[in-house]
């Protein structure tokens, strides 16, 4: 049965919700804070809820954090891959979410920013896995280089998901320019793909990402309320998304990412993995928090109320 192997970063997120972001200097109170897993384990959740197993391919702390980052994963049914843990503790990212339902994030990277070649052998892959790569962890000195060798080492049967993320905006990189040939799907959101790209609109950042991509690469571009872009062999569609009240964004990307991945891993075809991803992004911005994806039986619900209504 497929997998996905995740080998981008889990971190701890320090979740607060306020009005509105302080001017430089400024304070402000929040209406909550607490803490909650998130980062690579919103797209690991998200997989799991809707039926795909999964596996955390990533370096994990020794300290408080590093225990509620494995608690979390533990509770979802993620198996952990690298048994042993970092001598450092696992990193903390403060998420400031406003009344607007704009996300604010600010990150410092511990453990998991780490890794080397005999972590990456802790899981072997096989055919019909996905691997998932995070752009994050292509800024990482001593992450970036070991990780992209790994995955140009993969067999063909192995599917390569990257995510840029919003801190990768360009082709021209080394690690970029070894790792965009054995890239299988893109997926990312609207602003990414155009500042990656260069491009002023998501037809015109299609075209770019497929020229550099490999021949079969699916693109998946998603593009708010009003659902994502799928494009594959020059077939481009608008899988439209779904009304709801939006009251937090984060991990709504994330939600999408993991179930998108899912329905491919369950032989559904791109049009219906991004029915079903468009669906659980659609809940996700209803929830406060980053892991907020919906499990299969939510979104069946909210698929089966639209269509039927």
């Amino acid at each position: 049965m497929s997998r996905l192997l995740h080998t981008g970063q889990v971190i701890i997120d320090l979740v607060m919700a306020v009005d509105k972001l302080p001017h430089s200097g400024g304070d402000v109170l929040a209406q909550s804070a607490r803490f909650e897993a998130g980062g690579g384990f919103n797209v690991m959740a998200a997989a799991r809820r809707n039926g795909l197993p999964v596996v955390y391919l990533g370096r994990h702390g020794n300290g408080r954090f590093g225990d509620l980052a494995r608690e979390a994963m533990t509770a979802e049914g993620i198996r952990i891959g690298i048994a042993h843990r970092a001598e450092r503790d696992t990193g903390l990212c403060v998420a400031l979410t406003e009344a607007s339902a704009e996300r604010t994030f600010i990150s410092y990277i511990g453990a998991e920013g780490e890794l080397t070649a005999e972590d990456l052998a802790s899981v072997s892959a096989e055919a019909g896995d996905f691997v998932y790569v995070s752009g994050y962890s292509l800024l990482h000195a001593s992450k970036a280089q070991v990780l992209v060798d790994w995955v140009l080492e993969l067999p063909d049967g192995i599917k390569v998901v990257f995510d840029p993320g919003p801190l990768v905006d360009s082709p021209d990189t080394p690690l970029m320019k070894a790792l965009l040939p054995r890239i299988d799907l893109w997926t990312s959101n609207r602003v990414e793909a155009l500042r990656f790209a260069g491009a002023s609109d998501i037809a015109e950042a299609l075209n770019i990402l497929a020229d550099q991509l490999p021949t079969d690469a699916l693109m998946v571009v998603r593009d708010g309320p009003q659902g994502c872009w799928i494009s594959q062999h020059g077939d481009r569609r608008q899988v439209p998304g779904f009304k709801v009240s939006a009251v937090d964004s984060n991990g709504a990307g994330d939600a999408h990412a993991g179930v998108f991945v899912a329905g491919l891993a369950q032989g559904l075809s791109a049009i219906e993995a991004a029915r079903r991803a468009n669906a659980a992004a659609a809940l996700a911005v209803t929830r406060w928090g980053p892991a907020t994806s919906p499990g299969t039986a939510e979104v069946d619900a909210l698929i089966r109320e639209t269509f039927s209504a």
